[in-house]
């Protein structure tokens, strides 16, 4: 016989409604109680009608997530971080790829598809507030990224440029004077943000801009680095550190920097942002900055499914907490 819930609150000794507290995630339910009814679900085979019960709460289960690139390892580790969060919560994600591009995101808020899903988490690079005034006002929505939209959209974001200027003043404590900036140019996107708080981070120390030490990449990736080091190195550029914008930069110039046999990071320190699982295994392993990622994708899954059925309410916009990670490409003097 198929088990029901009620054989379940027998087993756990609770009532029903304790386990379907249990079942739907919901936070005030005591840590013992919560895993002697999930040992009792696993005792029993007990698997939820999930249908029914969406059909009642008029929810589908169903979150949308939607990310510029997937082949980039920061959002594949961030979308990985939201289905973890999202499967803790008892709902399924769908992934999709917008590319970065600003007709794909914009259509994307209007698509018909977000019927079948109670949200989305959108991380838009091409969007403009004017686009997100057409979006249905009932349905949830979570933005991630830099930018700050002027729209009642509910927003989590990073600390970009009190991170770069914490990246900054580590490579300063430990001496490093000539540092080279990679993926950088001026905006309000993620890259004129972090040139910003490294711009800070001079001026406090007393350390001269120089616009030479300021190299712009075509991508955010291994190559884009790599090229970026050994045009500075063919230009005669002096440098003791980098700065890379992202971990993928970063990794990049410890290529070129080895390539060219130069030490890191006896004579080149590197700094990266972001805190891939990669950072951590690379030789030598790489100093970085946790963003928050975990944190963002945590608080992104927990503010949407808030939404659902009160998408009216007073949006908010929060910031994720970071963490300089010291390793070996850059270590404390």
């Amino acid at each position: 016989m198929t088990p029901t819930v009620h054989d379940v609150a027998r087993l756990a000794g609770v009532s029903i409604k304790t386990v379907s507290n249990v079942i739907n995630g919901h936070p005030h339910v005591r840590a013992s109680t919560r895993e002697k009814v999930q040992q009792a679900i696993a005792a029993l085979g007990y698997t939820p009608n999930l249908t029914a019960r969406n059909l009642r709460n008029g929810r589908t289960g169903v979150i949308a997530l939607a990310v510029p690139d997937l082949s980039f390892s920061y959002f594949a580790e961030l979308a990985g971080m939201v289905i973890a969060r999202a499967e803790e919560r008892g709902v399924v994600v769908l992934v999709e790829q917008t590319g970065g591009e600003r007709d794909r995101e914009r259509e994307l808020l209007r698509s018909p598809r977000l019927g079948l899903t109670d949200g989305l988490i959108l991380s838009p690079l091409g969007l403009e507030a004017s686009d997100l005034a057409d979006r249905p006002r009932t349905y949830p929505t979570v933005l991630l990224g830099e930018r700050v939209y002027d729209a009642p959209v509910d927003h989590v974001t990073m600390q970009n440029v009190d991170a770069a200027r914490a990246a900054t003043e580590h490579l300063l404590a430990a001496g490093r004077r000539r540092i080279a900036v990679l993926g950088a140019h001026d905006g309000d996107g993620a890259a004129g943000l972090r040139l910003r708080g490294h711009r800070v981070a001079l001026a406090d120390a007393g350390v001269a801009h120089d616009p030479d030490l300021i190299v712009a990449t075509r991508f955010w990736d291994r190559a884009g680095g790599a090229d970026a080091v050994r045009g500075l190195l063919a230009r005669g550029v002096d440098f003791d550190a980098v700065f890379g914008l992202n971990d993928t930069l970063a990794l990049g110039a410890i290529r070129a920097l080895q390539e060219a046999g130069r030490r890191v990071p006896d004579e080149v320190a590197v700094v990266g942002f972001d805190d891939l699982d990669e950072a951590a295994y690379a030789i030598p392993s790489l100093t970085t900055i946790d963003p928050g990622r975990r944190w963002i994708a945590q608080t992104a899954v927990d503010t949407l499914l808030g939404r659902v059925g009160d998408a009216a309410g007073e949006a908010r916009v929060v910031s994720a907490p970071f963490e300089v990670r010291v390793r070996e490409s850059a270590p404390r003097r």
